[in-house]
């Protein structure tokens, strides 16, 4: 596996995307490509969108154990890996699925990295590791245990990569992320099925979807819903670019990616409300299994390691790209 050093920006640097017909996975290449990144994406479409790919971007149908095929040869410095399956509950009723997909598939693209002398990799990882943490600001030390399976598979590719950073002299970074949210231009949020907040409550508001649930009104917070850390999709995206840039050859760094400011179900309610002119119908609904009150990041790590600083931290913002994209994606009538 090749020795990796810090890369500058551009130049026709050939990076694979793996999941980059997704959400988070298309907006990084979106950022890619206007840096100056020769950018294939290798997608097998069954989350993700084919107009979503970015025009520019070279694109390969086919599931992350085809990551040998594309790189054999092809001078490729680095691969940013989303693929994957990513459904909480889904992850819980068909573990199968995500032991195979996630575990299997990213050790495959190991294999294949090394073949191939790739040397650098940033990891799409997740908050789900930490599973109900005692304490907020969330830290990277803090402990990890996950309560399903989706966050289960994460941590265990976490620790392989670890361990192929240490024998093999890879450069990885791992990115944990909070709630990503927002939309950049063309590129937002479309998933079936849905289990994001945001997007409910967008769907609530065109009038897509009778309602939105609130779980749990008797939280310790000051107004009894849980908050989460809402972090915009451009943002992240610009933490991916920078850690491709700082990788060193045999450490595998892992950041936390948060706004880290907490907002809660009925402030997001309520934005929406205000940003789109519409009414949005509210049904209460008992505190689900699991459920912490608060789960708020800490990025100092991601801060002065990357030197990352996100930009569009008001909530406010994040919702009217992502109610823009919606409109667009779903043929929304905007309201006079």
């Amino acid at each position: 596996m090749s020795s990796s050093t810090s890369s500058t920006a551009g130049s026709g640097e050939k990076v694979l995307v793996t999941g980059g017909a997704g959400y988070v996975g298309s907006v990084v290449a979106a950022h890619l490509l206007r840096d100056g990144y020769a950018v294939t994406v290798l997608d097998d479409l069954s989350t993700g969108h084919r107009g979503a790919v970015p025009a520019g971007a070279e694109f390969v149908e086919g599931r992350i154990q085809d990551a040998a095929k594309v790189l054999d040869g092809a001078g490729f410095t680095a691969v940013l890996h989303f693929a994957a399956s990513s459904q909480v509950g889904e992850s819980v009723a068909n573990p199968e699925k995500y032991w195979t997909n996630n575990v299997a598939g990213t050790l495959a693209l190991l294999t294949a990295m090394r073949a191939a002398g790739v040397g650098r990799l940033v990891f799409s990882s997740t908050a789900a590791v930490y599973g109900e943490p005692a304490t907020v600001p969330i830290t990277e030390d803090l402990p990890q245990a996950p309560t399903n399976p989706y966050g289960a598979t994460k941590l265990a590719i976490d620790h392989t990569i670890g361990s192929y950073c240490a024998a093999y002299g890879l450069a990885a970074t791992s990115l944990r992320y909070f709630n990503v949210a927002g939309a950049f231009g063309e590129f937002g949020e479309r998933h079936d099925p849905e289990s994001h907040l945001i997007p409910l409550v967008l769907r609530a508001a065109a009038g897509l979807r009778e309602n939105v649930a609130v779980f749990g009104t008797d939280y310790p917070t000051p107004d009894g819903t849980c908050i989460r850390d809402y972090i915009h999709v451009a943002d992240l995206a610009e933490a991916h670019l920078l850690a491709l840039r700082h990788s060193t050859a045999g450490e595998h760094l892992i950041c936390n990616l948060g706004n880290g400011e907490g907002f809660s179900v009925r402030q997001v309610i309520d934005t929406v409300r205000r940003v789109t002119g519409r009414e949005v119908p509210v049904v209460e609904a008992d505190r689900r299994a699991g459920d912490p009150a608060v789960l708020v990041a800490s990025s100092e790590r991601a801060r002065k390691r990357l030197g990352w600083q996100p930009t569009r931290t008001d909530l406010d913002g994040i919702v009217a790209d992502a109610w823009r994209f919606f409109v667009q994606a779903h043929g929304v009538e905007e309201q006079s």
